[in-house]
C-alpha cells in the first residue's frame, strides 16, 4: 500500500507540473531558448530510433532521455562513450556511466558528460573608419559542456522514478565589443552557466511488454546575456513502447521488434511526434530506423548495432545516420561496456 501511495503522489505531482509547463509555454515565443546543445542527440541507439526513447529501458544512456529508465537496470555497471558529428563541423563528445550498488536495493546512480566543440570562427568588430565597415581581430573557439549526476529507483516491479541534476556552461570566448579612442580593442568575456534538472517516470502496464514513460528535461531558471534573457530548451515528453513480437508465435530469443512512439512539447518548437523501431536478431545484431515530425531539415534516421558478451562483459557498438537537408549528413557513434 505504501508503494501504491508513493506512485499516486508522484503521478499527481508530475501531472500538475506538466499542466504548469503547458500553461507557461503558451506565453513563450518559439525559438527563444539558448544552450541548444542540450537538445542535440547523444546516444547512437536513441538517435537511430528517431529519439523515440522516453519509454525504452536501458542503462546509463537513459539519463540523456528519461532518468527513470535507469531504474530497471539489471546489471552491476556500465559505461558508454560516443561522438556525434553534427552539422557545420560541430562535434559533440558524450559519455555516461551507471552503477547499481547492493544489487540495486538502494537504486541506481549514474553520471553524464557532454562537451561541444563549435570549431574556429573569425572575429570582427564594427569600425566605420575603414571601407569595409568592420575590422577582423583574430579567431575564437566557442565551447560548451554539461556534467550531471542522476539517480533512479524501481519502486515496484512495474514502476520507477528518476532524476538528474546537471551543471551546464557555455563559453562564447573573449571578444572585443568596441574600439577606444586610441584604436585599441575593448574586450569582454561571454560566459554563462546554470543548474538544470531532468526527471521522469517509467511504468510497465502489465499488457504484454507495453511500457509508458514521461520525462521533463532541462528545467532551470531564466538566464541572461547582457540585457537579453532566455530559457533553457525545456522539453516535456510522453512515450509508449512494446515488442511487436508479443503478438506473433515466434522465438523471442531469436527475434525482437521494438516499436516506440513519443509525443513532445518543447518550449521552442511546435509539438512533435517521434516514431522508432529496432529489430534485433539473436540479441546480437540490431537494425534501427526512426522518423520525427514536424522538423525543419531532419526527419528520417537509421542505424545499426552489434552486441557481444564475453566473460560476463558485454560490448556494444552502435551507429546512427541522419540526413540533414541542406546541411551535411550527421553521423553518430557509440561504444558501450556492460558488466
Amino acid at each position: 500500500m505504501n508503494k501504491i501511495f508513493k506512485i499516486f503522489i508522484v503521478l499527481n505531482l508530475l501531472f500538475v507540473f506538466s499542466q504548469d509547463l503547458s500553461f507557461a509555454q503558451n506565453r513563450v515565443k518559439l525559438a527563444q531558448t539558448g544552450f541548444k546543445f542540450l537538445s542535440a542527440p547523444t546516444d547512437a541507439r536513441a538517435t537511430a530510433m528517431g529519439e523515440s526513447y522516453t519509454s525504452i529501458s536501458s542503462f546509463s544512456s537513459s539519463l540523456f532521455y528519461n532518468p527513470a529508465n535507469l531504474g530497471f537496470m539489471d546489471r552491476t555497471a556500465d559505461a558508454s562513450f560516443g561522438v556525434n558529428k553534427w552539422i557545420a563541423d560541430i562535434n559533440y563528445m558524450y559519455a555516461s556511466a551507471a552503477y547499481s550498488p547492493a544489487d540495486g536495493r538502494y537504486g541506481k546512480i549514474g553520471f553524464t558528460f557532454v562537451s561541444v566543440d563549435y570549431g574556429e570562427f573569425i572575429g570582427t568588430v564594427v569600425d566605420g573608419s575603414v571601407d569595409k565597415g568592420y575590422r577582423e581581430w583574430g579567431t575564437y573557439s566557442p565551447k560548451a559542456f554539461s556534467i550531471g549526476i542522476g539517480y533512479a529507483n524501481a519502486l515496484s516491479d512495474k514502476f520507477s522514478v528518476g532524476g538528474n541534476v546537471k551543471y551546464v556552461r557555455q563559453d562564447l570566448g573573449s571578444a572585443p565589443f568596441n574600439i577606444d579612442d586610441a584604436g585599441a580593442f575593448m574586450y569582454e568575456e561571454n560566459k554563462l552557466d546554470a543548474i538544470a534538472f531532468d526527471f521522469g517516470i517509467l511504468y510497465y502496464t502489465g499488457f504484454k511488454s507495453l511500457k509508458f514513460g514521461m520525462s521533463v528535461r532541462n528545467f532551470s531558471t531564466e538566464l541572461k546575456y547582457k540585457n537579453d534573457g532566455f530559457q533553457l530548451p525545456l522539453t516535456f515528453k510522453l512515450g509508449l513502447s512494446a515488442d511487436a513480437m508479443d503478438f506473433f508465435d515466434v522465438d523471442r530469443s531469436i527475434h525482437s521488434l521494438l516499436i516506440s512512439v513519443d509525443a513532445a512539447h518543447p518550449r521552442d518548437f511546435p509539438e512533435q511526434i517521434f516514431i522508432g523501431g529496432e529489430y534485433t536478431f539473436y540479441n546480437t545484431l540490431s537494425l534501427r530506423a526512426g522518423y520525427s515530425f514536424p522538423n525543419d531539415e531532419r526527419n528520417f534516421s537509421a542505424g545499426v548495432g552489434l552486441k557481444q558478451s564475453l566473460s560476463g562483459v558485454t560490448l556494444g557498438i552502435d551507429y546512427a545516420y541522419t540526413p540533414f537537408g541542406i546541411f551535411s549528413d550527421v553521423h553518430n557513434f557509440s561504444v558501450k561496456f556492460i558488466y
